[in-house]
């Protein structure tokens, strides 16, 4: 069962940051690399998110400031 968004909102600043770390973790599932959640699901975007959900997973958060676009 896929977090429920108000959960995994709490790990990162905004959607768009969600999506950008659930695709990326996503595509390294897919090349291979081995899940570090224990889940009978074998989709690599829910895995992905409750990787980022439980905290296994870090999320780059870019700085934003006057000289970032």
């Amino acid at each position: 069962m896929t977090p429920p968004l108000e959960e995994l909102l709490k790990r990162v600043d905004s959607k768009y940051t969600l999506v950008v770390a659930a695709a990326k973790r996503s595509r390294q599932l897919m090349e291979g690399h081995p899940k570090v959640v224990d889940t009978p699901s074998h989709k690599p975007v829910t895995i992905a998110l409750l990787e980022i959900n439980e905290g296994k997973v870090t999320v780059d958060m870019p700085e934003t400031g006057p000289d970032r676009c």
